[in-house]
This record gives structure tokens, C-alpha cells and sequence, in this order.
């Protein structure tokens, strides 16, 4: 099967889910790449563990700062250890349990050089996902997560600082087929975050640039304006293990 590497940018993740994270990714991905954000906390030391992890450091923090000369970094650490697919996942981010039977089928098929998955907002816990507004997975769409590296693309990303994506522009214009797997996003399941990240969310687009205010504001809205459905998985992953992919 083609040679899968994960790339991620992490920062103080130990008491969040990149444990989790790591451990998931392992059984389906050949190799890790993580760029460590200057974290102060035993971040790099956890990731470290993971026998398939190539870890990279940055000793002053650049993610609010700059995020788009971080995420050249990255790219540029995980091309040079040769990949041939490449997918592009945060400390948050899992696709679903499925996701290491159907990867095989992706990855050696040649229709397409990039995939594409639904990014599903898991709210005020890791049961429910949101629905409402531009929270809707199925209004917001799909958006490319796995492609296939090619050499002789150029590597160049939005001149803006945040909210730059993770891949490359020209990355972002292949064609791309659109995966039913789900990535499970958890960046939002701990109200205990809510707060913080809404203020660091609004700070960074002061203007309202990137996302409208409504949406912004509607990340402290209460509970009962909030529109919620069940995450589930399907049956026949329910209660199945991931294979270490090499065994």
C-alpha cells in the first residue's frame, strides 16, 4: 500500500487528546510528523513515545504570531522524508473508526490526487455535534485533508498570517473526491475551552475577514439555542479494535 505520513502542528497538548490522537493515527499511518509550537509542557516528550513520530521543535511560539510561516515549516519538514500521501490532521481531529478499512481503497486508487472529508464540530461534549449555522457540516462542506504529494507543485501559501489552511494553495485546487468518512473534531467538546477560544478566535480576526460575527458570537450561545445531533458510529465498527496497519 502507498506510504501514508500525517503531518500536525501541536502546542501543550499532553492534558487535551493528542494522546488519543497519536494512538489512533498510529494504526492506520506510516509515519507522524509534528511540528511542537515551543509547548511547556512534556508535549514533546509524549509524542516522542510513539515509535512512528519524526518530531521538529520551535523554541518561541509562532502560532498566534504566525501561523502560516509555521505551516510552511511543517510542509517542508514532512516533504522531505518522502511521501507519498500526505493527510493533514490537528491534535483534535480523528477521522472515524472505519476510516482504517477504507483507506487502503483511497490511497491506491489513481482517479484522484486528493481527498476530501465533512469536519463534524463535536459540542459540550464528545456525543453531539452542531448543526446549526455554519456549523453544519453539510452546509459547510467538504474540504481537502489527504493528497497525494507531487513534487513539482508549487508549495505557496495565502500571504495572510491566520487562517491560512493547512495545505499548500495549489494542493487545494486539485481534484478531489469526496470521502463519506468523517473527521471528528473535539476542539470544541470541552466547555471549560469555550470562553478562551472564543476570545482568541475574535482576536485574531478583528475585522471579521474570515468568518462573519454572527458566527463567532454564536459560539457563546446558550445551550438551548444550540442545535445538536448525536454522533454515531456505525455498526459494524462498533467494538472493533484498530489493526496496526503493518501487522
Amino acid at each position: 500500500m502507498p506510504k501514508l505520513t500525517a503531518m500536525m502542528i501541536v502546542r501543550n497538548e499532553v492534558n487535551r487528546y493528542l494522546p488519543r490522537c497519536l494512538k489512533s493515527l498510529t494504526s492506520y499511518v506510516d509515519e507522524i510528523i509534528i511540528l511542537d509550537d515551543a509547548s511547556t509542557d512534556p508535549t514533546p516528550e509524549l509524542c516522542l513515545s510513539f515509535p512512528n513520530v519524526k518530531l521538529f521543535r520551535h523554541e518561541i511560539s509562532l502560532f498566534l504570531i504566525d501561523e502560516a510561516q509555521l505551516r510552511k515549516q511543517l510542509w517542508h519538514y514532512t516533504v522531505s522524508t518522502n511521501p507519498e500521501w500526505i493527510l493533514a490532521l490537528d491534535a483534535d481531529e480523528f477521522l472515524e473508526t472505519r476510516a482504517v478499512f477504507e483507506l487502503p481503497y483511497l490511497l491506491n486508487q489513481d482517479l484522484f490526487p486528493a481527498v476530501s472529508f465533512r469536519l463534524y464540530d463535536c459540542w459540550g461534549s464528545e456525543d453531539y455535534y452542531r448543526v446549526d449555522g455554519l456549523w453544519n457540516p453539510w452546509r459547510r462542506g467538504f474540504s481537502i485533508y489527504l493528497v497525494k504529494y507531487q513534487p513539482q507543485l508549487v508549495a505557496d501559501w495565502p500571504s495572510h498570517k491566520y487562517h491560512c489552511g493547512r495545505l499548500p494553495l495549489s494542493y487545494r485546487r486539485l481534484p478531489n473526491f469526496e470521502s463519506d468518512l468523517r473527521i471528528k473534531h473535539l476542539g470544541w467538546a470541552n466547555p471549560a475551552e469555550t470562553r478562551d477560544k472564543y476570545e482568541r478566535a475574535v482576536k485574531q480576526d478583528i475585522n471579521f475577514n474570515f468568518m462573519p460575527r454572527e458566527h463567532y458570537e454564536s459560539i457563546l450561545w446558550p445551550q438551548e439555542k444550540i442545535m445538536l445531533e448525536k454522533w454515531l458510529e456505525p455498526l459494524a465498527t462498533q467494538g472493533i479494535s484498530y489493526s496496526n496497519k503493518n501487522s
